[in-house]
């Protein structure tokens, strides 16, 4: 069974959102209104409305790092993944966790890095060198 994954939730400013998602992240732009606006989040549809975002807090353990729940994230390959982490570096993103490998030599060894959208919204893009790791146990 083939899905695109859907999920949306609230952002403060559509100017900064469509900056952020569709320059900064490189998101196209799908759907609008005045107050909402899709975008494909490599592969998947987030719609992003104007209200207040959700509460997060570090409560996630995850590596013996606290991490923002909840949170949005990706897995993208590990090329991608590289180039994301400069992409964002180069936009001047400020991190909440500094891209890292986690899990190091185990079956689910990763690549991470968490940061925020102008509203405050946690995301996290993990990297994998191999797809068929990424339920590994």
């Amino acid at each position: 069974m083939k899905s695109v994954f859907h999920l949306a939730y609230n952002v403060t400013d559509l100017a900064q959102a469509r900056h952020f998602y569709g320059t900064v992240l490189g998101c196209a732009e799908g759907r609008s209104t005045e107050t909402w606006v899709d975008f494909n989040f490599f592969g998947h549809e987030i719609s992003l409305h104007l209200g207040t975002p959700f509460k997060t807090e570090a409560t996630g353990k995850v590596a013996g790092k606290l991490v923002p729940m909840p949170h949005l994230g990706v897995v993208l390959q590990m090329d991608d993944w590289n180039i994301m982490a400069e992409r964002l570096r180069a936009a001047g993103v400020q991190f909440e966790l500094e891209p890292m490998v986690r899990f190091a030599g185990e079956p689910g060894e990763q690549s991470t890095m968490f940061f925020r959208d102008p509203s405050g919204n946690p995301i996290e893009i993990k990297g994998f060198k191999d797809f068929d790791r990424v339920f590994a146990s």
